[in-house]
């Protein structure tokens, strides 16, 4: 009896270290997107947001590994499209909040793409990191919290951008070239009297 209730004191004190191994928080960042797009919750109870994310972003085969490995042995071919960035935070149970990124290509040919950068730090190990790529449902899922359907153009924010800087370059010069001109203008008229 009292090595039963050694083990169940045993196993009570590590429980929450143990079962916390899931993402707790997620924000999306990435183009198009008015703000950011935040999952709260638990990452590992199904029938959340939080959970659809982590399952299908690749979550914990990127971070943990598995087996089947899911992962793909390198960048997928094709064009990826814009890059959006999912911060994760996953508590440990005992006070520690882990930080981990992965950056997400919804847009990608042939479907969703995730990519998790190895050796990031979670509960003292590190993620395996890798190239996971996802079924159209995690872009519905995306689309569902804010995502736009389509990729936002890139060569729209490209040329205002380009617009715009030859704007706050060329006035300034266009200034000092009147400027200059109005002074020589002035000096030899100077001069010539």
């Amino acid at each position: 009896m009292k090595r039963l209730l050694l083990v169940l004191a045993f196993a009570a004190a590590f429980a929450p270290a143990a079962l916390a191994k899931g993402p707790s928080q997620a924000a999306i960042s990435g183009p198009g997107l008015a703000g950011t797009l935040s999952f709260e919750g638990n990452g590992e109870h199904e029938g959340t947001a939080l959970y659809d994310l982590t399952q299908d972003a690749g979550f914990f085969p990127a971070v943990f590994g598995q087996s089947p490995d899911p992962m793909l042995h390198g960048r997928p071919s094709g064009t990826l499209g814009p890059r959006y960035t999912i911060h994760y935070v996953v508590p440990d149970g005992e006070g520690t909040k882990w930080r981990v990124v992965q950056d997400l290509y919804p847009y990608a040919q042939g479907g969703p793409v995730t990519h998790m950068t190895a050796g990031q730090g979670i509960f003292g190990e590190q993620t395996r990191g890798g190239w996971y790529r996802s079924d159209p449902g995690l872009e519905a899922l995306l689309v569902r919290h804010g995502l736009p359907r389509v990729a936002p153009s890139s060569s729209a924010g490209s040329s205002a951008a380009s617009t715009a800087t030859a704007l706050a370059i060329g006035a300034p010069v266009a200034i000092l070239i009147a400027g200059a001109a109005a002074f020589v203008m002035r000096r030899r008229l100077t001069l010539a009297r």
